[in-house]
């Protein structure tokens, strides 16, 4: 149930307008100062994730391995994504409790 949740309110903020996906896009979201959340896929590769760790870190936004590139895809309406950034603070606030309580 959490999980459709997660990939629902993905939705949501893509159709909204707040959403960037891609590696290139999350990357310029997050160093502008837009991303409120980071969500790279588990299936992403390790370079991948280190890259956005240490980014996410370094401009102090949270990020989370979650899902795979077809769910995410999926959820935001396109092909296969490995990353994506939410740039709205509410949304990405509803999106993270719903991390948390997975990871509880």
């Amino acid at each position: 149930m959490k999980q459709n949740k997660i990939l629902s309110l993905v939705g949501l903020a893509t159709k909204a307008g707040k959403t960037a996906s891609g590696e290139f896009s999350t990357e310029k979201s997050v160093k502008e100062g837009k991303a409120c959340l980071v969500i790279v896929s588990v299936e992403s590769s390790d370079n991948t994730k280190k890259k956005f760790t240490n980014m996410c870190t370094f401009y102090k936004v949270p990020m989370y391995l979650y899902g795979t590139k077809d769910e995410l895809g999926a959820a935001m309406g396109k092909e296969f994504r490995a990353s994506l950034a939410v740039n709205d603070r509410g949304l990405a606030e509803a999106i993270r409790k719903q991390l948390d309580a997975l990871e509880a």
